[in-house]
């Protein structure tokens, strides 16, 4: 078995690791420097891990699949999906991206964690709270772990009311869910459309404040590599997937995405 995630800001990572030590799984970040090719042609199961936004896939990790799809036929597939509240089908998303190849999805589940937007102060987590987060989540893999050793097969997010929930949240967020690598779907949606969406239309919108002291830690842990030091001042290249992780480790909050109040508080992992 192989574990696979990408994590902006350690609730992805802690599950993927958590279930890797429970069922001694390989774990690996998808920002990590390897075969990816070779690492998935050697494992029969493969788990995916990763946040939802709006009920949608992380761009990053779509086209994390999208460049191993042909590698991921014919595994048996385990999808984990964090969220800070409920994301409707946040895992059974996962599956619309395989368009030509087939999978066999053998366990899907979410797990609340805690937010990482640090200017919604709603969402604020304290450490009892985390703690909280951190209790149940361990108290559930146990029993995702005993299923799955088991041979019983749960597919959280599947179910029609999940669906129409996912749809409600992520159509505004991305689009229609169904694109492939040709930026086609098979209901004919002119995937064009996802311009006008929040994902697309954000791309393009980090700011940095003046208060910027260009120490380069943004430029260094962008996922994306989106960020570049000019010699005076970081600026961005319009590729951002809106994880959050440079908002929460400047250490001068001068960086926001997606809102743009300055954040608060922030988030850098249960751990």
């Amino acid at each position: 078995m192989l574990t696979l995630y990408f994590s902006a800001t350690g609730n992805s990572k802690f599950i993927a690791e958590l279930f890797s030590r429970k069922m001694d799984s390989k774990c690996l970040s998808i920002e990590d420097d390897v075969n990816f090719t070779e690492k998935i042609k050697a494992h029969n199961i493969i788990a995916f891990c990763y946040p939802i936004y709006a009920s949608r896939i992380p761009r990053i990790m779509r086209e994390f699949v999208a460049k191993h799809m042909n590698e991921l036929a014919g595994k048996k597939i385990i999808i984990f999906a964090t969220q800070v509240a409920f994301s409707g089908d946040g895992s059974r998303v996962f599956t619309d991206m395989f368009w030509d190849a087939t999978i066999d999805v053998i366990y899907a589940e979410h797990f609340k964690m805690p937010s990482n937007v640090g200017n919604v102060p709603l969402w604020r987590p304290n450490k009892k709270k985390i703690q909280r987060y951190i209790t149940k989540a361990e108290a559930k893999m146990v029993r995702v772990c005993q299923d799955i050793k088991s041979g019983i097969v749960k597919k959280r997010g599947f179910t029609r009311f999940s669906q129409i929930i996912g749809k409600i949240q992520g159509v505004a967020w991305q689009g229609d869910s169904k694109e492939d690598t040709n930026n086609r779907n098979k209901s004919g949606f002119n995937i064009d459309k996802r311009r006008f969406s929040v994902e697309k239309m954000r791309e393009n919108d980090v700011r940095i404040r003046k208060n910027c002291t260009v120490c380069n830690i943004c430029v260094k842990v962008c996922p994306m590599k989106n960020l570049e030091n000019t010699g005076n001042e970081v600026k961005q290249k319009g590729n951002c997937t809106l994880c959050y992780r440079c908002v929460n480790m400047c250490p001068e909050r001068a960086i926001t995405v997606l809102f743009h109040r300055r954040p608060g508080w922030q988030y850098n992992g249960p751990e």
